[in-house]
């Protein structure tokens, strides 16, 4: 069976507002020459041009999707901020949260960026593909119900797995977040559930400063079924893939879902402006083949990857391309200029064993 590739160019139209980084422009902070946040659509773009030069687009099976509807969106967020978000759309534009701005017709587009992973999540439950990838715009983890930050003006993720469960095809499901910032919104929408099992892999202390604590199971029926595992900066390709074997793959084998969602960012990777870690594609490739291999034992292979962060317009296209041709299988590759010296810049001997020293720490503080 085949990789389902969601993708639609309008979702790249969707813009922000005067930020120089992410500050608003004022006072002492000067516009950049490029203006507006670090999350442009030149690292998405950049990413489907370079399958397409590569050819990989060719082995995926492509599709767009139509915008989440009303109802779908109503199992996630309230109707209030739905309409207050629509009119300030209609009207131009603004900002709703904390680094979430939007120009006029955001709210569509942001309907559309979840309707792409609505999408993916149900061509695989119901067995049209074999996995998939939606390439949405804007990003969903960070987003609460009644809360925009981060970039991220609705729950894509979240909003795919109500309509799956909605129709019944998917009871259990883990959502897996490897983008490098916690992924606060997720784990408040599942926080108090025992169907969802919540994982996240970040830098500690990088974005939100507040959520995203090793000690935040849950509450009521869903205590022990979120998980965070806050990583040091610095953490490289062997400590990661040492964080998945450890830890994540165990944990989803005893919840033994019915779907996995990765929330899958590419900003842990070595050059990415927001963040401090030191992955690399090959990273983002090996932990894709872990994914899928553990699918394909526990689901049947039903594994959906929902695009997240990531802000090297010079580096995401390689993570993400390594990445699909880990999903599908495909032979076609697009080797990584940048792997020697990344290879080289990964952490020495001595500061990966503490790595993974603290790693093991913080399992048997989970009890894990």
């Amino acid at each position: 069976m085949s990789t389902g590739f969601f993708f639609d160019e309008r979702t790249m139209w969707h813009g922000g507002g005067n930020y120089a980084f992410t500050l608003p422009i004022g006072g002492l902070v000067q516009p950049l020459a490029a203006g507006g946040l670090p999350e442009s659509p030149e690292t998405k773009r950049r990413l489907k041009n370079l399958m397409d030069v590569t050819g990989l687009t060719h082995d995926l099976d492509v599709h767009s999707a139509s915008e989440a509807s009303r109802e779908a969106l109503l199992r996630v967020h309230p109707a209030g901020y739905l309409d207050e978000f629509k009119a300030m759309s209609d009207a131009g534009g603004g900002e709703l949260g904390r680094r979430t701005p939007f120009a006029a017709g955001g709210y569509e587009l942001a309907a559309l960026s979840a309707g792409l992973a609505v999408g993916a999540v149900d061509a695989v439950v119901t067995g049209e593909v074999q996995n998939a990838y939606a390439l949405s715009r804007p990003p969903g983890h960070h987003c609460l119900p009644d809360f925009p930050n981060g970039f991220c003006l609705m729950a894509n993720i979240a909003i795919a797995i109500e309509a799956a469960q909605a129709k019944r095809h998917a009871a259990r499901v883990v959502v897996l977040d490897w983008d490098v910032h916690h992924g606060n919104g997720t784990e408040a929408i599942y926080y108090d559930r025992d169907d969802v099992l919540t994982i996240s892999l970040h830098q500690e202390g990088n974005y939100p400063l507040d959520t995203g604590a090793l000690l935040d199971r849950g509450k009521g029926k869903g205590v022990g079924y979120n998980l965070n595992l806050p990583l040091p900066a610095g953490t490289g390709h062997d400590a990661y893939l040492y964080a998945l074997d450890r830890v994540v793959i165990p944990q989803i084998e005893a919840f033994n879902p019915d779907l996995i969602v990765v929330a899958c960012g590419y900003d842990a990777a070595v050059i990415d402006p927001l963040a401090r870690m030191l992955a690399t594609a090959d990273t983002f490739r090996q932990m894709t083949l872990r994914i899928k291999d553990a699918a394909e034992r526990l689901c049947d292979g039903k594994l959906v990857l929902v695009h997240e962060g990531g802000y090297s317009e010079v580096y995401v296209p390689f993570c993400g391309h390594a990445t699909l041709e880990a999903l599908s299988g495909s032979q076609i590759t697009a080797p990584d200029p940048f792997a020697h010296a990344f290879t080289v810049r990964q952490p020495n001997a001595r500061f990966g064993a503490f790595l993974k020293d603290t790693i093991d720490e913080l399992a048997l503080e989970l009890g894990i």
